[in-house]
């Protein structure tokens, strides 16, 4: 018997030695573990309730983020993808899709690297993760130099999708907030929101891959996205027009269109 889908999140701390993982798990069928991007913006859009009418869609916090704790021990994406590895392994996740956004999608890359078989496919969505030019080149535009104005302008193709009313908002999502751009500081400061040793092993995903970009990202900008593709075997990558960094939000029509083909 298929199982009625869930009408509202399940929520759930997972110990991994002193790590603590808030992990949401939505609706029901064959497992999506959808990787948030760093300012947690995925959850509550239209278009994960609907994918949660196909799957049973989980949503770790990394460490750090969300209701997660932060040991002292996790210092990169590389730590909390390892941590990831393990939360598949002890939720006895197989022939997942894996779908990374931003930040997530740097995270997804990693755990790919290191052990794709509980992955059945994985897509990406403007990831960060790597550096393609020498230490001069300028690979990622700089969130914490740059003016907030020009961030903003970067980063969003309609910039008035990107605002958010923080006087509105209660004082606990705030704290969330605020700790998330902490962890973010602390894990992709130095070096600046890459692996340097994440693209050599890019080649080692085994995985239908597919890239999702938007036209207008002016974070990591196409050219970047076309060789991040281009170090995955055999992967694909779409790229959606009057959209910048985060195109599941700017179009989400035309995102849909695109993930519903490759999952």
């Amino acid at each position: 018997m298929r199982k009625r889908p869930r009408k509202s999140w399940m929520s759930q701390t997972l110990k991994i030695e002193d790590a603590e993982i808030e992990v949401l798990r939505l609706g029901s069928g064959p497992p999506l573990v959808l990787l948030e991007s760093e300012e947690q913006l995925e959850r509550n859009l239209p278009f994960v309730a609907d994918l949660a009418k196909s799957f049973e869609i989980i949503i770790p916090s990394p460490i750090g983020f969300g209701r997660s704790n932060r040991p002292d021990w996790v210092t990169n994406m590389d730590d909390i993808s390892y941590l990831y590895l393990n939360m598949l392994r002890l939720l006895n996740i197989r022939n997942a899709t894996v779908l990374g956004f931003s930040l997530g999608g740097w995270i997804a890359a990693e755990m790919a690297t290191k052990n794709d078989t509980r992955f059945k496919n994985l897509i990406l969505v403007d990831p960060y993760g790597v550096k393609h030019g020498g230490p001069t080149d300028r690979d990622i535009a700089d969130i914490w130099v740059l003016p907030q104005a020009e961030v903003t302008q970067r980063k969003w193709h309609d910039p008035a999708k990107g605002k958010r009313d923080f006087a509105a908002m209660p004082e606990e999502q705030l704290y969330i907030i605020a700790r998330n751009t902490e962890s973010l500081a602390k894990y992709c400061w130095n070096p600046y929101m890459h692996n340097p040793k994440l693209k050599p092993r890019l080649h080692g995903i085994t995985v239908p891959t597919h890239l999702v970009w938007g036209a207008q990202d002016g974070i990591v900008d196409v050219a970047y996205g076309e060789k991040y593709r281009a170090a995955i075997p055999g992967a694909t990558m779409t790229v959606i027009g009057e959209a910048a960094h985060l195109p599941h939000i700017e179009q989400p029509d035309a995102f849909m269109r695109d993930l519903r083909q490759h999952i």
